[in-house]
């Protein structure tokens, strides 16, 4: 005789990512979510509380994941320029890894950010904040110049997410006779983007 699944709330948020990535809060059910990690809606609101907890905490862990990891980013030996340039990649890497993330950011943003309480968006600034912090370093030691925090940030990270969800789009162009998007690679991009930020933060660059 099989053993029960034991239905834990990584296995429930596991499910509710791809819910969340699908139809956005306002049209995710916690029945599908519960059907998906083979659970019933009981353990949803026994772990979670209900569908905005859950949404939460699941952003909360992934925003949480993403800074711890550009954060050791910040505090390894390497130069700013480096520094930056893992950073990078491993936002692509993120991305790469947690397929909804983008879905659910992008979604997320469309609406101004409504579903957000204070506490994951304590988590969330904690992303912008490690970069910042790369850049403010290469700053002090003249190895970039003077930059806006936020717009160097979102003139690096925000083109990552928005790439990986257009994957769809561009596959479906690719394949027409006269493509209008040539085909090009997450890891062809990332290097695009890691030159492209070096390029701008150069001492001498815009001045």
């Amino acid at each position: 005789m099989s053993r029960p699944i034991r239905v834990t709330p990584e296995r429930l948020l596991a499910a509710a990512a791809h819910e969340f990535a699908a139809h956005g809060f306002a049209g995710a059910r916690v029945d599908r979510i519960a059907a998906r990690a083979k659970a019933n809606k009981a353990m949803v609101y026994y772990h979670f509380g209900g569908k905005r907890d859950m949404y939460r905490t699941l952003l909360r862990q992934l925003f949480d994941r993403l800074s711890a990891s550009l954060e050791e980013i910040g505090r390894s030996n390497g130069t700013p320029t480096t520094q930056l340039r893992q950073a990078i990649a491993a936002l692509a890497g993120f991305i790469e890894t947690e397929t909804y993330f983008p879905a659910v950011m992008l979604r997320e943003i469309a609406e101004g950010g409504t579903h957000l309480d204070a506490k994951t968006l304590t988590s969330l600034g904690a992303v912008p904040a490690a970069i910042a912090g790369i850049i403010a370093r290469g700053i002090a030691t003249g190895e970039f110049r003077p930059v806006h925090p936020a717009a160097a940030y979102f003139s690096i990270v925000a083109p990552l997410p928005v790439f990986k969800a257009t994957a769809p789009i561009r596959s479906v162009l690719g394949r027409r006779k006269h493509a209008p998007v040539p085909t090009l690679s997450m890891d062809e991009f990332v290097a695009h983007a890691q030159d492209v930020a070096a390029r701008m933060l150069q001492v001498g660059s815009g001045q």
